[in-house]
């Protein structure tokens, strides 16, 4: 497993997989499924410096894009702190490959240039399959959130899970 910015070129691919994964992502997220809506997606994540966006990638298949790490909302200063955001697709399920590419993403968030020294997940109560990541990852759960954000057309309660640079990562 191997991770890589977003790049606009990934477009084609990263659409196709979403459309492929249409049942496991929702009612969770909802990714970008048309062109024109990966454009926007991907500027984004390339363009804005309170964000960085990474597309997991399979080294035994040729680079596949399995699924994508995104850290959000970015302060530095007395914070260091980022919000994650990701998604597997659906032929990449099951396999283990979010747990190494989460892993990656965050060692690249508390390593340089980001010196980060929190990250934060914020998971509907209802996700298992995030849920059991976040653990997986070392991520310890804070706390609840009622009402969090607005996902499918209504306000989500969200479970808060925060990883620091001290922790033990696994």
């Amino acid at each position: 497993m191997g991770i890589r910015p977003f790049t606009y070129e990934d477009g084609a691919e990263f659409i196709d997989r979403v459309r492929e994964s249409k049942a496991l992502h929702h009612p969770w997220l909802a990714p970008p499924a048309s062109p024109d809506a990966y454009a926007s997606y991907a500027g984004r994540l390339i363009e804005d410096p309170a964000k960085a966006g990474f597309l997991l990638c399979e080294k035994d298949s040729g680079g596949d894009v399995a699924g994508f790490v995104n850290i959000n909302n970015i302060v530095q200063g007395g914070f260091l702190c980022g919000a994650l955001g990701y998604g597997a697709f659906a032929h990449a399920a099951g396999r283990g490959l979010m747990s190494e590419g989460l892993g990656l993403v965050v060692r690249y968030a508390f390593g340089p240039p980001l010196r980060l020294h929190r990250l934060e997940i914020n998971v509907q109560p209802g996700n298992v399959a995030s849920i059991a990541l976040a653990r997986r990852c070392g991520f310890r759960l804070e706390g609840f959130s009622p009402d969090f954000l607005y996902i499918d057309g209504a306000w989500r309660d969200h479970e808060r899970w925060a990883i620091t640079s001290e922790m033990p990562k696994r």
